[in-house]
């Protein structure tokens, strides 16, 4: 594989959308478990570090620790769907169903393929994200309808993980190399990226570094639009997501299609 393979203009066409929809087929048919799965785990912490540890903790920035940390538990809930969706569950079509080389032996390419899951990943992410903003709602954690933008938010979010995810899975050898993934880089951007605490008391080089980390710029976006708290400073977190998508999205693709060459 060659260093020009990572610039070359990805080939988009309209069967990205047919993979989408092969990928959604497929969830019909296991949506109840999986939504159930994603919905009880944030809505676990939210009320374990809300109701329990929010019980100890003084108000932050003027607002109670549950109505703190709500938004950041939006954000990491799409995060973690399409990371899950984007390692594990391309992977088993890649290497063990070999869904990618039918697919491939159609019309079809593989940026179709690999585009198709980045949009099926940032599908996830809306779906997720939106079920805990709804949860949110409901608890009377929304205070302004700036929220009604976050999905839009998920769906940009959803599609820089799930290039992670799948760079990740374009490098890995086996199911067991997705913890590493996940336990060097996923949790902690977790921990470190506000969803529990503010970052202004981090050491200024500890904040340099989470500046360069994901998950920040979506929670600081979900806790400014839920919140009501906007202002160009959002701008920076956005463009700084699309940025990334931008300069990383034929990554993933030119390792995958150097792996199924091979």
């Amino acid at each position: 594989m060659q260093i020009k393979d990572f610039f070359r203009r990805p080939d988009i066409s309209w069967g990205m959308f047919r993979v989408f929809a092969r990928n959604l087929k497929v969830y019909q048919k296991t949506w109840k478990a999986s939504i159930m799965f994603n919905f009880l785990e944030p809505l676990l912490y939210l009320s374990a570090m809300g109701f329990g540890l929010g019980a100890y903790v003084s108000d932050i920035k003027g607002l109670s620790y549950l109505n703190y940390i709500a938004p950041g538990f939006v954000a990491s809930s799409a995060m973690w769907a399409v990371s899950y969706e984007s390692t594990y569950g391309s992977f088993l079509r890649m290497d063990y169903q070999k869904t990618y080389q039918a697919i491939i032996a159609t019309p079809l390419s593989i940026e179709d393929v690999v585009l198709g899951d980045m949009l099926y990943g940032a599908f996830k992410s809306v779906l997720y994200g939106s079920v805990i903003l709804l949860v949110i709602f409901t608890l009377g954690l929304v205070a302004s309808p700036w929220a009604l933008l976050l999905p839009v938010v998920l769906f940009f979010s959803g599609l820089l993980f799930a290039i992670m995810g799948l760079t990740w899975s374009g490098l890995a050898k086996t199911f067991d190399h997705f913890n590493y993934y996940f336990t060097l880089l996923l949790t902690p951007m977790f921990v470190y990226s506000g969803v529990f605490y503010p970052l202004e008391g981090m050491p200024d080089f500890v904040k340099e570094i989470i500046w360069f980390t994901p998950l920040v710029h979506v929670v600081n976006l979900a806790r400014g639009l839920v919140l009501g708290q906007v202002g160009s400073y959002l701008l920076v977190d956005l463009a700084w997501i699309i940025g990334f998508i931008i300069i990383f999205i034929n990554l993933p693709i030119a390792l995958i299609r150097h792996r199924l060459a091979r």
